[in-house]
Parts: C-alpha cells; structure tokens; sequence
C-alpha cells in the first residue's frame, strides 16, 4: 500500500499482542487493570546506558541506524517497566530524508541552512516515500518482535511545529517569522502547512504500517497561538493528518505545550486521545475537551527533582483529577528532563500502577 492512499483504502490494522495492553485500552476508553504509564523523552540523556551507545553518534545519524534505534527505544521499558514504548527518532527526521539541509545541534535543537521563506522555497518539500525512511520500517519491525505484549508509539511533528522550524530557521521564542507568514501571506502560508501535512502523514503511515499501535503528534510550540489563529491557520493541517490516517484504527494522540486555550481545538482536529500539560488540571482539561476522548498526562517534569513524598503527593493530585476520565494515560506534562534521576522514573512507574491497580 502506498503512504499516500487515501484513509478509505487504509485497511484497519488486525490485532496485535499488544491490542489488550492497559495503554491501548485506556486511548480506547476502555476498563484497565491500572492507569497506564509512559515518558515523553523516556528514552533519551536521563539514562546512562543510552549516553554509553550514543557517544560519539550525531543525533540524526543515530535515527537512522535501526539496531541502535531499537536498542535505545527498549532501554526504558527495561529500566522502568512502563506500559509503551515510544520509537526513538525526532520530529525532523522526515524533513532531512527529503532533502532538507538541516542539522541537530547539541544545546541549541535542529538548524535549518535555508529557512523557508518565499512560494519558491516551496519546491524544496517534496512528497516523502517510504524507501526515504527504510530505516524506519526496519527498525520498527525489530522493536514490534521484541516488545511483544508492549505497545510501540510512532510519532511525528504536527504541521504548524515543523513549519516554525523551517520558516525561523531554528528554534525561536516569538515566532516571528512564522507569524509574519501566516498573517502577512495566509495563503502561502497554508500551502506550506498542508505540504507538511503530507510529508507527517506519509511519515506515519510508514510508522504504523511497519507495526505501531499509536501514534503521537506533537505540536510543541502550537501554544504560542491564540484559539482564533489555531481554528483559521493550524487545525486545517492537522485535521488532514489525522484524517490520513483514520483507516488504520490506531489511536491518535495530539499534544502540545501552554495548549491549556486550545485544548478542544486540538481534539477536534481528530484526536483520540488529548495531551494535557501540567498547567491546567486533568478534570477541567476533561471539561474543556468535552466527552469522547481520552487524556494524557500531566505531571510537571520539574516535581522528579523533589523528594518521595513530594512525587507521590504531586502524583496522586494528578490521579485524583483524572479519577472521573473516561479514559488516561498517565504522563509528564511534557519531557523527561535530562538531568532527572531515572530511579525517580521507576518508583513513580511503580506507584501509579500500584495505586490504580483495579
């Protein structure tokens, strides 16, 4: 099947070993015998073992080597015994396989060496196939063997993400450029989205394709936005991504950072699942949404640094908010932090499934 059929010759994935894991059925609002738990950045620099097989790999290079990938994608579900695995890569790897010059640099994020800024520029995003990421489908084939009954999330950027990267150049805090281009030029600006909109959904069509049984798209900086701009300029493009990919019947999660405005947006985009970070509380993150979805989260990443207890209070506030949900997934309210102790990781795995256990 091609990546870029259309969602009604999609063909719904057949159960897996993982279809009756606790975190599929929470995505699908379904009874769990504990709320289920996993990381943003689970896998990543809070571990030792992963800084030991990264050293010296430049951190695109090490996305596309498929028994690195999986090695690193199975260290915390080892480490931590979390309820799913989330494929390791970055949100810009589908741009750089098609021919984007851009770099990951340590300590300042991806760099792009010609920012898009004009309809010529256009040309440059070419549709994505899945020989350009064949690494991908290798690597996920090897996870799916080994994880068994654990359920692999794939992942992507969301449009408007990818589009702030490209335009900015790089990592920015006012978005300027970004926000000149969607309100200075809106229909150039919205050609560009939907481009993006066809490279994520290709990306994740080769995810779930090669075994995933999720996906996430992440809109990290989509918080930046007010709900009007969201609704005109954003949630078109994610809409289309989320629609692509419909026919498999795989849940799919939408998160976001400061998105506490834009919560019912976002899941009207065609979420099945919403993330929440740890500003608004899980109940009136459920008010917002309305019924009909599952949420995520939301732990503020900053409460690993504090002592036991104060884990454990912070945590049970979050689980007490989420009691009346139809459906939740435990998590951060956005990613591991680097220098958190992995052991902190592991005791709150082990508390959340002990104080849930139904």
């Amino acid at each position: 099947m091609s990546a870029n059929e259309s969602p009604a010759t999609q063909q719904p994935a057949p159960p897996t070993a993982a279809y009756d894991s606790a975190f599929l059925k929470a995505c699908r609002r379904e009874p769990v015998p504990h709320t289920p738990v996993w990381f943003m950045r689970q896998a990543g620099r809070s571990l030792p073992e992963y800084r030991k097989v990264r050293e010296g790999i430049p951190m695109l290079e090490s996305c596309m080597r498929p028994e690195l990938v999986t090695e690193i994608t199975l260290q915390p579900v080892r480490r931590h015994d979390v309820d799913a695995a989330i494929f390791f890569s970055d949100i810009v790897v589908p741009l750089k396989a098609i021919g984007i010059d851009l770099d990951i640099k340590p300590g300042v994020g991806p760099v792009v060496e010609q920012p898009i800024r004009t309809r010529a520029d256009l040309d440059r995003l070419r549709h994505l196939t899945p020989d350009d990421v064949s690494y991908v489908t290798e690597a996920i084939g090897l996870l799916t063997r080994e994880l068994g009954s654990t359920p692999l999330i794939g992942f992507a950027g969301a449009p408007f993400t990818l589009a702030s990267y490209l335009v900015e150049g790089g990592p920015s805090r006012t978005y300027e450029n970004a926000k000149a281009m969607m309100y200075g030029d809106p229909e150039l600006w919205a050609d560009l989205l939907d481009r993006l909109a066809d490279i994520t959904a290709a990306f994740l069509k080769v995810q779930i394709e090669a075994g995933a049984s999720a996906i996430q798209l992440f809109d990290s900086w989509v918080g930046s936005l007010a709900p009007a701009d969201y609704r005109r300029s954003v949630m078109p493009a994610s809409a289309k991504v989320f629609d692509a990919v419909a026919g498999y019947g795989v849940p799919r999660i939408h998160f976001g950072v400061g998105t506490g405005e834009l919560l019912k947006l976002m899941g009207e985009a065609g979420a099945d699942v919403v993330g929440v970070d740890w500003r608004v509380p899980l109940d009136e993150a459920a008010r917002r949404v309305g019924p009909g979805k599952a949420l995520q989260g939301n732990l503020d990443p900053t409460v690993l640094f504090s002592t036991p207890e104060a884990i454990e209070a912070k945590t049970r506030e979050v689980l007490d908010a989420a009691a009346g949900l139809e459906g939740h997934v435990f998590n951060l309210g956005h990613g591991v932090m680097p220098s958190t102790d992995p052991d902190a990781l592991t005791r709150l795995v082990e508390y959340v499934h002990t104080r849930t256990a139904r």
